[in-house]
């Protein structure tokens, strides 16, 4: 194998396999909105992983293009995260990892299921939860198969409202 292969095949396993890097976001370059949302992270900026500051600009980015009443919920749901118990909080983030593992399908599936059932009239949403809280896990794991095979099966089968 001559010199010039040689490095070529070491640059191509570099980019291949090296783990993609995350540049790190300068406080400048963020706007206007974002710089206002992340105040309190200005002194110590520099010192965050490139990842966090990525996350962080996102999500300023996002909470100042919210209307207020949709800021009014966030702050509600994070003060209901924060006085949750831990168990619960890894729960639910176990359940969000394996959200996110579902191909976009499955994710737009799940979700209109959930809108349909929440279309369903409170006394029959409690039912529903209750008829599932009381199956045996084997009962579950049928039930989700089923629903799988035919997504009128969350609601019970029956018509919308």
């Amino acid at each position: 194998m001559t010199r010039r292969c040689a490095l070529a095949c070491c640059w191509v396993a570099l980019l291949a396999f090296a783990p993609l890097r995350v540049w790190a976001v300068e406080w400048n370059a963020l706007n206007d909105a974002q710089r206002q949302v992340l105040q309190n992270y200005h002194a110590q900026w520099r010192t965050l992983p490139p990842e966090q500051q990525e996350r962080l600009a996102l999500g300023a980015q996002r909470w100042s293009n919210m209307a207020p009443d949709e800021r009014r919920a966030m702050r509600q749901r994070f003060s209901a995260w924060q006085r949750m118990p831990p168990h619960r909080r890894a729960e639910l983030l176990s359940r969000f990892e394996e959200f996110r593992k579902l191909s976009p399908e499955q994710q737009h599936e799940l979700r209109a299921r959930l809108q349909r059932f929440k279309s369903l009239p409170p006394e029959r949403q409690r039912m529903l939860r209750e008829r599932f809280r009381n199956m045996t896990p084997e009962e579950r794991r049928r039930a989700l198969e089923q629903m799988q095979d035919h997504p009128r099966a969350a609601d019970g089968g029956r018509p919308g409202p």
